[in-house]
């Protein structure tokens, strides 16, 4: 891809995504930050948890995503029987007494995984795996998965009996943790108003893989200046407790801060904002905007500031 090819993709982004969020709100009443974040994530080549109480329509979003981009689309309920090959695929007998590998339900563009808590260890690192590479080793043959390739995994925060939370070091796969919160009251007005009637709103396509793949490409390609890179790295070293250069937010109240891979989520979230609303080069403002999202998962608290009745994202406010 030339240059000129990649401005050309860059100066036409905003107006592409703008459609493609327009074709979302037809069926996702508020959730603004949710859907920018989920867009984020496929520009970023990354993995999304999404987080939120039962009822604020997750699977709809993704569901509509995948229509609005053209994309093939599977969902997995994790369960606590679930077992990897139900979600990479098996080898079948047929007909002529031959096996033959039938792909499961990872090999599509876009996976949900429901309520990934919900099912063991070695399930989990299936879909991690697959998540990681990109591929997918089965029957003695490693197969690519579909491109574009993204997760979005979803947990319930309030149900925590039975469940088997994701390690840290899963945990820090993905490169947003996405809170969905309940609507405003409008909001939820226009909710029950929309969906207790016979008109239905078709999602259309507006995106091509290919022209996600270019996007994807496109975003690489965007420079970044070398102090905005610095922020990145020094914002991340700020939560790691006992470091010459730690918050004193992190001595205090944090377990242990985020690894080398924030800074990476961050500058590459930076590019992927700039790039959506056609700014350029990102800012500092911007990797402070995308901060949250990136940190909140690779961040664990103490228990003082649980004792204390704080969250991670009002520490990371006093950090930023």
């Amino acid at each position: 891809m030339t240059d000129q090819q990649i401005i050309a993709i860059l100066e036409s982004a905003p107006e592409r995504i703008k459609a493609f969020k327009a074709e979302i709100a037809k069926v996702i009443i508020g959730q603004e930050e949710a859907v920018d974040l989920i867009v984020m994530s496929i520009l970023c080549q990354g993995h999304s948890l999404l987080v939120g109480v039962p009822g604020l329509a997750k699977t709809l979003l993704i569901t509509s995503v995948s229509k609005a981009l053209g994309l093939d689309f599977s969902r997995i309920q994790f369960t606590p029987d679930l077992m990897p090959s139900d979600i990479t695929g098996t080898e079948m007998l047929n007909a002529q007494r031959e096996f033959v590998f039938h792909k499961g339900p990872v090999f599509a563009n876009i996976v949900l995984a429901d309520e990934i808590n919900r099912t063991p260890p070695k399930t989990q690192a299936a879909l991690l795996e697959a998540m990681q590479e990109r591929k997918v080793s089965a029957a003695g043959k490693t197969m690519d998965l579909p491109h574009p390739f993204f997760v979005l995994a979803t947990q319930n925060p309030i149900e925590q009996e039975g469940t088997y939370p994701l390690p840290e070091a899963q945990l820090d796969r993905f490169l947003f943790n996405i809170r969905m919160d309940y609507p405003s009251a409008l909001e939820e007005i226009a909710v029950v108003q929309a969906t207790t009637t016979n008109d239905k709103p078709e999602v259309r396509p507006c995106m091509s893989a290919q022209e996600i793949v270019e996007l994807q490409h496109a975003l690489r390609a965007v420079p970044v200046a070398d102090d905005v890179v610095a922020y990145a790295v020094s914002l991340v070293r700020k939560t790691r407790p006992g470091q010459s250069d730690s918050h004193s937010v992190a001595n205090d109240y944090f377990s242990w801060g985020a690894g080398p891979r924030a800074s990476q989520s961050l500058v590459i979230a930076a590019k992927a904002i700039a790039m959506m609303r056609g700014e350029g080069s990102p800012s500092m403002a911007h990797i402070r905007e995308a901060a949250p999202a990136v940190l909140r998962h690779r961040i664990a608290i103490n228990y003082k500031a649980k004792g204390e009745g704080l969250d991670v994202d009002a520490l990371i406010r006093q950090i930023l």
